[in-house]
């Protein structure tokens, strides 16, 4: 077995933990949790998310989008605002108070990226911001391409209908 603390999948994921628990570290000095900074820059990516949207973005169920949005909702930093053709669906934006937080947590942000890239040139930060957006690109598009079956999993399935008949 290979060792799996050179191989760059885990090398990828150890990086981006690190980063979100030294980033943790540094805003919970501004009072937030990492669920509502979540919130706050998918709703500034995206202002008037409804809460089916938020949980997607989140990654979360429904239920737990919803609480979390009814807390910042009590602290004042969402509002929800009901669809005009459809008074069921709920948009979430964020507050004025809202947003000032987020611009203090985007220079916490830019300050923990910039520590962590602080042994790298200017030259090599960019190569690597290249880099990885180009492997951002190319996962992306396969998330949004067309669900094709991998050739060993039709060859497999067709071994095993094969088979199927044979000893039937």
């Amino acid at each position: 077995m290979p060792n799996t603390d050179d191989y760059i999948g885990v090398v990828i994921s150890d990086v981006a933990r690190l980063l979100r628990t030294e980033f943790d570290r540094r805003v919970r000095k501004l009072g937030i949790t990492r669920a509502q900074w979540l919130v706050l820059t998918r709703l500034h990516r995206q202002p008037g998310a409804s809460h089916s949207e938020l949980a997607e973005m989140m990654e979360v169920e429904k239920a737990t989008a919803g609480r979390m949005i009814d807390r910042m909702e009590a602290n004042g930093w969402v509002e929800r605002r009901a669809e005009p053709d459809d008074k069921r669906v709920k948009r979430v934006y964020l507050t004025p108070e809202a947003e000032r937080v987020h611009k203090r947590i985007w220079r916490v942000a830019e300050a923990t990226v910039e520590d962590a890239l602080t042994d790298l040139s200017a030259s090599e930060s960019k190569r690597l911001m290249m880099l990885l957006l180009r492997v951002k690109r190319t996962l992306v598009s396969a998330e949004n391409a067309p669900t094709r079956r991998p050739p060993a999993m039709t060859t497999l399935r067709r071994a095993r209908r094969h088979s199927t008949r044979i000893s039937a």
